[in-house]
C-alpha cells in the first residue's frame, strides 16, 4: 500500500494547489490513500466544515488537526460526527473529537490514522508518551496505523519516533512548517520523519506574507499577519507498507511541483 501525507494544508492558497495538484500525484506515485494535516486550511486559522469538504471532495481520505484544531469554532459543529477527522489523543477527555480512527482504504484495507501533540513549546496538554501506549491499546491488533506526531521540538518528536518504532507503520511530524530530510525506516519497520513540511506558498515565512513578517521581527509589534500566496507547493511524503505486516518498506520526500523556480504572485 503506497500512502501520501501531505504537510500542514495553509489558507487557501494551500487548498489551491491540493486541488490542482492532488489527483495527477496519485496518479503518478500509484497512491492508495492520502492523509493531510488540516489544521491551519481555514484562513491559516483552525478549520471549518466547508473547509473540511473541500479537501475530502480535492482526495483527501483523512485529515489530522493540532495545536490550532479549535482556533476556529466551527469545527465544534461537525467534528464528533465526521468519522475521517482526528485531533490529538492526548487532549483531555472531554475534548471534542477522537485521537484516531480507521479508515478503509481504496485498495480495501483498513488504515488507522491517529495524533499524538508534543509538549516542549507547546500548550500544555497529557503526556504524549503515556498517551501513546494508550492509544495503541485501544487501537488493537490493527496493521497499518500512520500517526501525526504534532510538535515544535525535533527531539521530542524523534524520541516519539522511536518510542512507537516497531509498533506503527509511520510517525509523520508536523507544525513547524519546515521540511526535515531525515526521513528513514526506524529498525522495527516504521517509516519516520520529524516533519513533512507545509503546503502552501513555498516564498513565505511559513505561510505568511515575507515583508509582514518581516517587519513584526524587526519591530516586536503584533503587525496583522497576511497569507502569502507566491510559488505555491505541495511538501509531502509518500510511504510504501506492507500490506499484511503494516511494516513500512519506504518513505520518500515530495515537494510538488519540482521545479517552479519562477516566483508567483
Amino acid at each position: 500500500m503506497r500512502i501520501l501525507f501531505i504537510g500542514d494544508i495553509f489558507a487557501r492558497w494551500g487548498r489551491k494547489i491540493v486541488k490542482e495538484r492532488l489527483n495527477a500525484i496519485k496518479e503518478e506515485h500509484r497512491i492508495d490513500f492520502c492523509i493531510a494535516n488540516g489544521e491551519n486550511a481555514a484562513g491559516g486559522k483552525g478549520i471549518s466544515k466547508a473547509v473540511a469538504k473541500e479537501l475530502y471532495d480535492a482526495g483527501v481520505e483523512a485529515i489530522t488537526l493540532g495545536n490550532h484544531a479549535w482556533d476556529n469554532n466551527d469545527v465544534l459543529t461537525f467534528i464528533d460526527s465526521d468519522p475521517r477527522m482526528v485531533r490529538a489523543y492526548n487532549f483531555p477527555p472531554e475534548t471534542p473529537g477522537s485521537g484516531w480512527t480507521s479508515i478503509e482504504s481504496n485498495s480495501g484495507r483498513r488504515v488507522v490514522v491517529a495524533q499524538l501533540c508534543c509538549r516542549l513549546f507547546m500548550t500544555a496538554v497529557d503526556c504524549p508518551f503515556r498517551g501513546a501506549d494508550r492509544m495503541l491499546d485501544e487501537i488493537g491488533g490493527e496493521r497499518i496505523v500512520i500517526v501525526d506526531v504534532h510538535g515544535e521540538a525535533t527531539s521530542e518528536k524523534m524520541a516519539l519516533g522511536w518510542r512507537l518504532n516497531g509498533r506503527v507503520s509511520a510517525v509523520v511530524g508536523t507544525h513547524t512548517h519546515i521540511p526535515t530530510a531525515d526521513e528513514r525506516i526506524l529498525p522495527g519497520g516504521t517509516a519516520y520523519i520529524t516533519d513533512a513540511g507545509m503546503t502552501g506558498a513555498y516564498d513565505s515565512i511559513i505561510g505568511m506574507d515575507i515583508e509582514t513578517s518581516l517587519k513584526r521581527f524587526e519591530t516586536g509589534m503584533k503587525i496583522p499577519f497576511r497569507v502569502s500566496k507566491r510559488n505555491l507547493r505541495i511538501s509531502a511524503v509518500v510511504i510504501e507498507v506492507d500490506e499484511n505486516t503494516g511494516r513500512a518498506q519506504s518513505i520518500e520526500r515530495l515537494l510538488d511541483p519540482p521545479n517552479l523556480s519562477e516566483v508567483q504572485e
